[in-house]
Order: structure tokens, then C-alpha cells, then sequence
């Protein structure tokens, strides 16, 4: 009896403790693979560190939770994707469209974000720390709370965004077009 016991129990624990499934599609990360573009698929957690995906087609695809550091994603199309916890350290994001995107919690820390489409872009929370977003559309994008620390800010596009709570530290905003933007402090700037 103790061992019928014993033997229900870790049953019941190994069905518990299980690690959560992910939803990597590998036919969805094949086709990414063959053709360069993927719209809609879903690619959360795949391991795409150093991955040379530069003009691929990424439209609304799931990359929630995936490794993108170091990406080539030059002008990559990620228009309205999930790229909620993914992490993009060190990407290469030039001339990217991430318009609407979900990027909430991402870490874009050190990633080049020259004259990257991100309006409407989701990015509370994210790490953007010393990244390069000169010339970068954030129009109407969510930055709440997010780390903007020693960022390069120049020339880029921020009317409209919402700015709480965010951290500007030697953040550079040179010729950066704040027009009503709101600001960490809760302030709308004229």
C-alpha cells in the first residue's frame, strides 16, 4: 500500500512540476527559415540569437519570449508582432517597422534602432538602456516605466508618447520632437 502511495504521489508531483509548453511552431520557424518571411506565425522562444533576418517579413508573428540578441533585423517588417519578454540585446533594428508592436518587457539593451518605425509601439517596462533610437518614430508609443538610460534620443519622434515613470537618465534628446508628449513626471510637454 505505501508503495502504491508512494508511486500516485510522484506521479502527481512530476504532473505538477512540469515546465509550461511552449508554442514554438517548427514548421512556423522552417518557413522563416526557407522563404524569409513568417506573417502570423508563431516563433515564442525560438532561439534566434545572432540570426541574420534583415528584410524578412514578421508581420503580427508571435515572438513573445524569443532570444533575437544580436539579430541582424534590419529593416526587418515586424508591424503589430509580439515581442513581449523577447530578448533583442544588442539587435541590429535599423530601419525596422515595429509599428504597434508589443515589445512590453522586452530587453532592447544596447540595440541599434536608427530610424526605426515604432509608432504606437508597446514598450512599457522595456530595457532600452544605451540603445540607438536617433531619427526613431515613437509617436504615440507606450514607454511607461521604461529604462532609457543613456540612450541616444537625437532627432527622434516622441509626440505623443507617454513618458511615466521612465528612466532619462544621460538620456540625448538633441533636435527630439516632444510636442505633447508625456513626460516621467506626469507633465504634458508644450
Amino acid at each position: 500500500m505505501q508503495s502504491h502511495l508512494f508511486v500516485t504521489a510522484t506521479l502527481l508531483t512530476s504532473l505538477c512540476l512540469q515546465n509550461p509548453v511552449t508554442a514554438l511552431n517548427p514548421v512556423h520557424l522552417e518557413q522563416l527559415r526557407q522563404t524569409g518571411s513568417c506573417v502570423e506565425c508563431d516563433l515564442s522562444s525560438a532561439q534566434l540569437s545572432d540570426a541574420l533576418l534583415s528584410n524578412t517579413d514578421l508581420r503580427r508573428a508571435n515572438l513573445s519570449g524569443a532570444n533575437l540578441s544580436r539579430a541582424d533585423l534590419r529593416r526587418a517588417n515586424l508591424e503589430e508582432a509580439n515581442l513581449s519578454g523577447a530578448s533583442l540585446i544588442y539587435a541590429n533594428l535599423t530601419k525596422a517597422n515595429l509599428t504597434g508592436a508589443n515589445l512590453i518587457v522586452a530587453g532592447l539593451i544596447g540595440a541599434n534602432l536608427t530610424n526605426t518605425n515604432l509608432a504606437g509601439a508597446g514598450l512599457n517596462l522595456a530595457k532600452l538602456a544605451s540603445a540607438n533610437l536617433t531619427g526613431a518614430d515613437l509617436r504615440f508609443a507606450d514607454l511607461r516605466a521604461a529604462d532609457l538610460s543613456n540612450a541616444n534620443l537625437n532627432s527622434a519622434d516622441l509626440r505623443g508618447a507617454d513618458l511615466r515613470n521612465a528612466d532619462l537618465k544621460n538620456t540625448r534628446l538633441e533636435y527630439a520632437k516632444l510636442n505633447s508628449a508625456l513626460m516621467p513626471d506626469g507633465m504634458f510637454h508644450p
